[in-house]
C-alpha cells in the first residue's frame, strides 16, 4: 500500500532515537490499550495482517499526529465497528446501545500466557519448490498494491542478493485481505545501501530485508 506509515528512507522525519532504557509504557491507558487489542483479536474478527493493516488506513493527517498507540486505539475501534462487534454511537456516547447484551471475554488469562509464550507460528508445507536460492540475485517487485504489504517503498525496482531461506510463510498480502493464508516461500534478501539510496550512502553498508516469493524476480 503507498502510504505515509511507509516512510523508510524518506527524508525530512529525523533520526530515530535510540534509548535503551525505554519503557513499554509511558502512560497507563497505553498498557490498556495494548491489552485490549490483543484480548479483542481473540474474538476472530481480523488476523495479524488485517489488523496491522487497519493502521496503514488510518487518514494521513491522523497517521502523521498520532503516538503509537494513539494509532492502536483508533485502529482497534475501525476493527470492532467493521466486525460488529460494537457501532459507532456506541463509540461516541461512551455507553452501550439500547438492547445490547455483554458478551463473555473470549479467551481466559491461561490461553493468553499461552500464545504469548508460543506466538503465532507462520510456517506452511507447500508443493511448490523455492524459486531462488543463497547467492541469486534478484529485483524487487516495481509497485505495490492499495492493500497490505510487506514489501517497503524503498526497495521498489532494486536488486539485492538472496541470503537465505526460510520455508513457506504465511503471505501477509491475501491474508490481510481475507484470501486465506496463501503461504509463499520467503527469503532474506541482502541490498547495498549505495543501490537503494544512490552514491552518496555509506559504501559497505547493507540492509536485509525478509521479502515473500511474489515480491522477486531474477534480476538478469
Amino acid at each position: 500500500m503507498e502510504g505515509v506509515h511507509d516512510l523508510g528512507g524518506v527524508e525530512g522525519f529525523g533520526p530515530i532515537p535510540n534509548r535503551l532504557d525505554e519503557r513499554p509504557f509511558h502512560h497507563e491507558w497505553e498498557g490498556e490499550v495494548f491489552a485490549m487489542r490483543i484480548l479483542t483479536g481473540f474474538w476472530g474478527g481480523w488476523n495479524t495482517d488485517s489488523g496491522r493493516h487497519s493502521v496503514e488506513r488510518l487518514p494521513p493527517t491522523e497517521y502523521l499526529s498520532m503516538t503509537y498507540f494513539e494509532k492502536w486505539l483508533a485502529s482497534l475501534v475501525n476493527l470492532s465497528v467493521e466486525a460488529g462487534f460494537i457501532t459507532r454511537s456506541e463509540v461516541e456516547s461512551g455507553a452501550p446501545d439500547p438492547g445490547t447484551q455483554p458478551v463473555e471475554g473470549a479467551v481466559g488469562p491461561d490461553v493468553v500466557r499461552k500464545v504469548f509464550a508460543s506466538g503465532g507460528p507462520t510456517l506452511r508445507t507447500i508443493d511448490e519448490p523455492p524459486r531462488f536460492a543463497s547467492g541469486d540475485s534478484v529485483r524487487a517487485a516495481h509497485h505495490g498494491h492499495s492493500g497490505h504489504t510487506r514489501l517497503p517503498r524503498y526497495t521498489r525496482g532494486r536488486v539485492g542478493e538472496v541470503t537465505a531461506w526460510h520455508g513457506a510463510h504465511v503471505f501477509p498480502d491475501r491474508h490481510a485481505a481475507g484470501d486465506g493464508e496463501a503461504p509463499e516461500h520467503l527469503y532474506t534478501v541482502r541490498f547495498d545501501a549505495q543501490e537503494l539510496w544512490g552514491a552518496d550512502a555509506d559504501g559497505g553498508h547493507t540492509v536485509s530485508l525478509d521479502l515473500w516469493e511474489s515480491y522477486l524476480a531474477p534480476a538478469s
